[in-house]
C-alpha cells in the first residue's frame, strides 16, 4: 500500500519531513509490519504492509493521514495505491529475475566467407584436394 505525493508549491521532500514521522506512527498503530520512504525526481512514496484491507482502511481514513493528505505540496497530485506504488497489489517487490542465457545469443555465421581453400592449408599441411562442404 502506498501513498505517493507529487512536488507542486513546494517539495515534496519537505512535506515528508514534517509528516514523516507522524504517518509512521499511525501506521503502526494500525498494524504496519513494514515501511518505507522512497525518493523520486518528482516527489515521495511511502510504502507500507498492512496485514488486512480493513486495517488499510482504518489507517487511509485516520484523522492524521487525511490531515498529511491535505496539506501535501498540491493536493490534486496525490496517489494513493492499494498495492506497492502502483502495482495490482502485491505485498512484496518485485526482484529482478536473470537474464534468460545470461544475455548471451548465438550470432549467425557467414559460413560462406569464411571457409576457402586457403584457409584449410593454413590449419593443416594436407589438404590437397580437398573441398569444404557447406550445409544447405
Amino acid at each position: 500500500m502506498s501513498l505517493e505525493v507529487l512536488d507542486g508549491s513546494f517539495a515534496a521532500s519537505l512535506w515528508a519531513h514534517a509528516w514523516g514521522d507522524s504517518l509512521v506512527e499511525t501506521a503502526v498503530v494500525h498494524g504496519a509490519l513494514d515501511w518505507g520512504w522512497r525518493r523520486q525526481g518528482v516527489g515521495v512514496v511511502f510504502e507500507l504492509e498492512l496485514a488486512t484491507a480493513a486495517a488499510w482502511d482504518r489507517f487511509r481514513t485516520s484523522d492524521t493521514v487525511r490531515a498529511a493528505l491535505e496539506s501535501a505540496p498540491d493536493p490534486t497530485a496525490v496517489i494513493v495505491y492499494r498495492g506497492r506504488a502502483g502495482s495490482t497489489g502485491t505485498a512484496q517487490p518485485r526482484r529482478p529475475r536473470p537474464w534468460r542465457d545470461s544475455g548471451a545469443a548465438a550470432l549467425a555465421m557467414p559460413l560462406g566467407e569464411l571457409v576457402v581453400e586457403e584457409d584449410f592449408r593454413v590449419f593443416s599441411g594436407d589438404v590437397e584436394g580437398r573441398r569444404a562442404q557447406l550445409p544447405r
